[in-house]
């Protein structure tokens, strides 16, 4: 039951990072709340498999986010945001 409930709330934080206007944000904000979505569902999927899905979805979204950030961020330099 833990591990629904932890995966539930880093679920519903991602989706809610997603619902954010995205005229208002900067791209690598943007790029990194994808990304962070992204890889705690990766990670939760790939965490259940081994045992620990929490561990997985905090691990996934952290380099999910991580990523994400270094493409908007990247997009940003190449566009001149």
């Amino acid at each position: 039951m833990k591990k629904l409930l932890t995966l539930t709330a880093v679920t519903a934080s991602s989706l809610s990072l997603l619902s954010c206007d995205p005229g208002m944000m900067r791209p690598a904000h943007h790029d990194a709340a994808i990304g962070a979505a992204a890889g705690a569902i990766g990670g939760a999927i790939i965490g259940n498999q081994s045992g620990n899905a929490t561990q997985g979805a905090l691990l996934g979204a952290a380099a999910g986010g991580g990523v994400g950030y270094a493409v908007g961020h990247k997009k940003e330099h190449t566009t001149g945001y």
